[in-house]
């Protein structure tokens, strides 16, 4: 089973380059995140005429994940339980940043879109915190339950976890993204049980998943690893292989976001 994660930025502008992905490389199920629609503004039928179910949470023109299988979907569910409100205060809501589904041979598998943490000064950065303390609590909960569970946390996560992972630490000083708390955030769900399945095949310096549109990033070669497939310890045996797609960077109208694609058997 071939499983990938991309954000998208903008589901509704890039439906023409999600289907030629998932034709290309034959995915069986796809984690999008930033689909920026709510689902009623989605053209969801193009994908299901390519033989995909589709699940998708938006609220608003803002966040919004999806996650399109064509191994069966099933037992969707729209929040990681406990997650904070943005804003914190008595307008806040649950922002959709997440959605979880079964797919193929009982892998549950979560589409994630972590907060930015905008400033290291700003509330949003400490909603970012919160928020990944409660995808920790999840998955520690749900390996609690069941240690041999097929989990995959995938997408992404807002988060450089090493200084590799970056391609300047003197330009990120000072910035979200490569503090030590959101490392050490990132670091919890980890030591939760999830490694990320994809470094040991690709590790840095210079492997990078997004590119910043401005400053010319991408042919400068200046970016951020920062999408990420986390498995539980029953999927990371069973990884057969996986690719950052950074063809899918390039060319008029791409993501500032490349795929992450791994291959699993059972």
């Amino acid at each position: 089973m071939r499983i990938a994660t991309w954000n998208i930025n903008s589901l509704r502008a890039r439906t023409d380059r999600v289907l030629a992905f998932l034709e290309r490389h034959q995915v069986d199920v796809l984690a999008l995140q930033e689909i920026k629609a709510k689902p009623a503004q989605l053209d969801l039928s193009v994908f299901e005429s390519a033989g995909y179910e589709t699940a998708a949470h938006g609220l608003n023109q803002w966040n919004g994940v999806a996650i399109l299988s064509r191994v069966g979907l099933t037992d969707v569910q729209t929040e990681l339980p406990a997650l904070p409100v943005w804003p914190a205060d008595d307008s806040g809501v649950v922002e959709a940043r997440s959605l979880g589904a079964t797919v193929g041979e009982g892998l549950r598998i979560w589409s994630l879109y972590v907060p930015n943490g905008r400033e290291i000064d700003h509330p949003h950065y400490q909603y970012k915190l919160q928020w990944l303390e409660a995808l920790r609590a999840e998955g520690a909960r749900a390996l609690a339950e069941d240690s041999q569970a097929r989990i995959a946390l995938v997408g992404d996560f807002n988060v450089a976890p090493q200084d590799e992972d970056v391609w300047s630490m003197e330009y990120f000083e000072g910035r979200t993204h490569v503090t030590e708390p959101e490392r050490a955030a990132f670091r919890a769900v980890v030591e939760a049980g999830f490694a990320d399945v994809v470094r040991p095949e690709h590790p840095g310096p210079g492997v990078y998943t997004y590119w910043d549109y401005q400053q010319l990033r991408f042919p400068k070669k200046e970016g951020m690893r920062i999408d990420f497939v986390l498995g539980s310890p029953a999927l990371q045996s069973a990884v057969r292989g996986s690719f950052i797609d950074r063809e899918e960077r390039k060319g008029k109208g791409a993501s500032d976001h490349a795929p992450v694609v791994v291959d699993l058997e059972f």
